[in-house]
């Protein structure tokens, strides 16, 4: 482990994102109109989710919007925010097939449970997200700074709150070299395994928690994963490895610095946007929210964890959750237990 500086883009402080502007491109009315030309070929041609191609959702425009974003995420700063979809001009249902077109000139959809969704629904239906299967996509409670576990992240905005629900965005580059700097000893720590609990989406027979660590490096690419629930619903399974003090204290100034005015950033979510951000070198968050009584006009975003084609090469120790180190791979989430993927969550009884 080296405790010298990384040099990159992804290193930026929360005052300095919250004013640039490179991160965010507003889509014109010709991409629009490509957009709806798409989603209506499909539905006059009748083409179930399962056989969307690029090649069926034809978006020449939007596919180089994609590639610019991809290396935004990949070799800038880590996020890429497009903007200015109408989206309350079509129904949820619409917005759901739109979305899986667009999510197929991003990348490729992987398993974001042992249930198969690939196309997962954000709202409260009231989980408690420290619960020993809590997900924090489907509470209106505060988040905690985290990584999903794919390479890239992406929510289509549906609708939102009444009130709250702030994004919040974190570099984790720039978190370690903080750490780096002013606490070298506690950074070794963040290079150690971490012991992980799996949330419930172990196969049988398996393992309920895994080793991970907070931060690894392989063939000069950084990384960062990290769910402190997870970390510490671990810590409550029978036989799990324990912590080390040292290993907290690291885990915890993370979290503090995350948590920072000075490290993170947040903004209102627009119904249209598209949030993409690269895992491995940020974090995010969300502040709570209020709903809408009436379920029409309750807070609703789309989720596709994505594996791309520009991703970078992860270390071994990364292996429990994304399986393959080699970039550009189909990679991360979680192993489906199901023969048949879901493009849509299930609202409980």
């Amino acid at each position: 482990m080296d405790t010298k500086i990384i040099n990159s883009p992804a290193d930026w402080r929360g005052a300095e994102m919250a004013v640039r502007k490179d991160w965010i491109y507003y889509l014109n009315s010709d991409e629009i109109s490509e957009i709806d030309s798409a989603f209506q070929q499909t539905m006059k041609n009748e083409i179930e989710f399962s056989e969307m191609t690029k090649e069926n959702f034809p978006l020449p425009r939007f596919s180089e919007i994609a590639a610019h974003g991809r290396d935004v995420l990949e070799n800038g700063p880590g996020l890429f925010h497009i903007r200015g979809f109408p989206s309350l001009n079509y129904t949820a249902k619409d917005l759901r097939r739109i979305y899986w077109g667009l999510g197929k000139h991003i990348g490729t959809a992987v398993c974001q449970s042992s249930d198969g969704d690939v196309l997962g629904d954000v709202r409260n239906i009231n989980v408690d997200i420290n619960g020993p299967k809590g997900r924090g996509y489907k509470t209106n409670q505060k988040l905690s700074f985290h990584s999903d576990s794919c390479d890239v992240a992406a929510l289509f905005v549906l609708r939102v709150a009444r009130s709250g629900g702030l994004s919040m965005l974190a570099s984790s580059v720039a978190i370690r070299n903080e750490i780096a700097r002013t606490r070298p000893d506690l950074l070794e720590a963040l290079y150690t395994p971490y012991q992980w609990s799996l949330q419930g989406q172990e196969k049988p027979g398996q393992m309920p928690y895994y080793p991970q660590p907070i931060y690894s490096e392989h063939q000069g690419n950084f990384s960062s994963r990290l769910v402190r629930a997870h970390i510490d619903n671990a810590q409550k399974i029978p036989g799990a490895p324990r912590l080390s003090s040292t290993q907290i204290e690291a885990i915890d100034l993370v979290r503090d610095l995350a948590e920072s005015e000075e490290f993170n950033f947040k903004f209102m979510f627009e119904p249209g946007d598209i949030q993409l951000l690269n895992n491995h070198v940020t974090l995010h968050s969300r502040t709570e929210f209020v709903d809408f009584e009436e379920p029409e006009h309750k807070r609703h975003l789309l989720r596709m964890w994505l594996s791309v084609p520009n991703s970078r090469s992860l270390s071994k120790l990364m292996s429990p959750i994304f399986k393959n180190q080699i970039g550009g791979t189909v990679r991360g989430g979680f192993p489906a237990l199901t023969e048949e993927y879901i493009y849509e969550t299930p609202m409980p009884n």
